[in-house]
């Protein structure tokens, strides 16, 4: 029988996420790929952007990784939907 769930790590488009879509949920395993807009060492937090479409990514799980602003990078996470709307992923390397 097959699943009807989302797979773990399914490429998602920036612009495809928004709440009418089937991939905005809580805790979705989702994969990004964008431009390194700006990195926080501070937080450990990054923002990538695809077009016009932004996405904060938490990368404390990530190490001895040097990030640089307009570089490609992908993401392989869970997605944390936060007030407003406003998401968020948290990848997991293993």
């Amino acid at each position: 029988m097959a699943s009807a769930g989302l797979n773990p790590g399914v490429p998602v488009m920036l612009r495809e996420l928004e709440p009418s879509s089937e991939m905005f949920k809580q805790g979705a395993s989702l994969r990004f790929i964008g431009t390194l807009e700006s990195y926080d060492v501070d937080s450990a937090s990054a923002v990538i952007q695809d077009s016009s479409v932004r996405l904060k990514i938490d990368t404390q799980k990530t190490s001895d990784v040097i990030f640089r602003t307009n570089s490609l990078y992908m993401f392989i996470g869970e997605l944390l939907i936060c007030a407003n709307d406003e998401v968020h992923s948290s990848p997991s390397f293993r």
